[in-house]
């Protein structure tokens, strides 16, 4: 299993819950939406050991956020619309409820996030590129990957480059959005600034894509830039990656990999991915190894990191060719 601090939101909340026991999570589920629940328990379901220092880090950074975030969390929006509910009469309500829609507190990207992929994409396809792209950057990776699965090759590849180059989006352009989105369903949208797009919200969708189609994206994207396309790729899938790769798969990886290669390679790699592949190696080569990473004098990063990517490159070959399978890139097949 990987780092805790690299686990998503749902798979941290999983591994800690686990650690806290049955009656406590019984407890917090109560507190929980449906969503919610059958989110983490997807995670929890997919989880046979937690190691001890992922346990130990899961409480510490539980401990830690109940100092960041102390104080009381509520649905304000819920919250304000019970208190006017029973505080006033039917007509009054109705007026400043709705005099409050009518001021902006309507929620389309939260509206888009419920609604079948295919209603989404027919909604977005008169749109600019541009405009698809700050919609979709809001949305979750995998509802982005079938959103896009509805539109043709060249539509997808641009949209996900124009996300790519996404920063920050301003209150303006959420405003335009906002125009261009409730003629179709009737909300408004959040005017808060907000973090949207970027080289890892594309490595998140992508990674949740079919295979063969994340590869297709990446092909057409290098045509026009070949610099951010190359940059996804390397995010895509680590070196340290190579540690959640079962056994068969990593002793296939290695077959390909000369001795000099790997033992340069993992000159900066963390134990666990050097245990992974001592123990898929013979005990004489594991040892070898060993004895020349004590004597391997300094090495520039730059070269170190370069023969690590040529061993990822070869795992993605390997997948490509059907001879591998990497685990945890997102709707590709896994091992049953």
């Amino acid at each position: 299993m990987q780092s805790f601090s690299k686990l998503t939101g749902a798979q941290q909340a999983a591994v800690l819950l686990l650690c806290l026991g049955e009656e406590t999570t019984s407890k917090v589920f109560a507190e929980l939406t449906d969503k919610e629940v059958r989110l983490i328990s997807r995670c929890m379901m997919s989880i046979e050991h937690v190691p001890a220092e992922m346990a130990v880090e899961a409480i510490q950074a539980f401990k830690q956020s109940q100092q960041e975030y102390s104080g009381l969390f509520i649905n304000g929006g819920d919250f304000a619309r019970k208190a006017i509910s029973q505080a006033t009469g039917e007509e009054r309500r109705k007026n400043i409820l709705n005099q409050l829609e009518a001021e902006g507190g309507g929620q389309a990207l939260e509206a888009i996030a419920t609604m079948e992929p295919r209603l989404v994409a027919n909604l977005l396809e008169q749109e600019h590129p541009q405009t698809m792209a700050l919609v979709l950057s809001t949305q979750t990776p995998e509802h982005t990957g079938r959103i896009l699965s509805f539109m043709s090759e060249e539509l997808k590849s641009e949209v996900m480059y124009r996300i790519a180059k996404l920063d920050r989006i301003s209150p303006e352009v959420i405003k335009q959005i906002e125009l261009a989105l409730q003629r179709e369903i009737g909300v408004a949208v959040h005017k808060e600034q907000q973090q949207v797009g970027g080289i890892d919200k594309v490595v998140e969708i992508l990674g949740r894509m079919e295979k063969g189609v994340d590869r297709n994206i990446l092909i057409r994207m290098e045509e026009y830039d070949p610099e951010t396309t190359e940059i996804i790729r390397k995010k895509m899938f680590t070196f340290h990656d190579l540690v959640d790769v079962d056994n068969m798969a990593m002793q296939t990886i290695l077959k390909e990999i000369n001795t000099d290669m790997l033992t340069l390679a993992l000159k900066t790699a963390g134990d666990d991915l050097k245990n992974k592949i001592f123990n898929n190696i013979s005990a004489r080569a594991a040892e070898m190894i060993k004895e020349d990473l004590e004597v391997l004098g300094p090495k520039k990063l730059s070269e170190v990191e370069l023969v690590q990517q040529q061993v990822v490159d070869i795992a993605l070959r390997l997948e490509d060719e059907g001879k591998i399978i990497l685990p945890g890139r997102g709707g590709r097949d896994v091992l049953v």
